[in-house]
């Protein structure tokens, strides 16, 4: 199985793909979500610390093809990768969406 099968999808205004690689305790991440969502803005995203060993591999693995040799979160890749946010950056995203 691919971790894609546990990406979720948020409904709102689908102006823009956007991906978010989070983890479920993660402040930054909740923050980031929270602002998506209060934007009305249709996101996915996926708390790869709730995967199961392998798949977490594999979501690393295309989290680092946008950052790599880092591991920052979250992760907002808007466009697959025509932008990438690395962080919570709320003036960023609101310009960038």
């Amino acid at each position: 199985m691919s971790y894609q099968a546990h990406v979720k999808l948020v409904p709102g205004i689908k102006d823009k793909d956007i991906m978010m690689f989070s983890l479920t305790d993660c402040i930054w991440c909740n923050k980031t979500k929270e602002l998506l969502k209060k934007l009305g803005l249709a996101y996915s995203y996926v708390d790869i610390d709730t995967l199961p060993p392998e798949e977490q591999k594999e979501a690393y693995k295309e989290m680092r093809e946008y950052i790599p040799g880092a591991t920052i979160f979250p992760t907002v890749i808007i466009n697959k990768g025509e932008v990438v946010i690395n962080g919570f950056s709320e003036r960023e995203i609101k310009e960038l969406l």
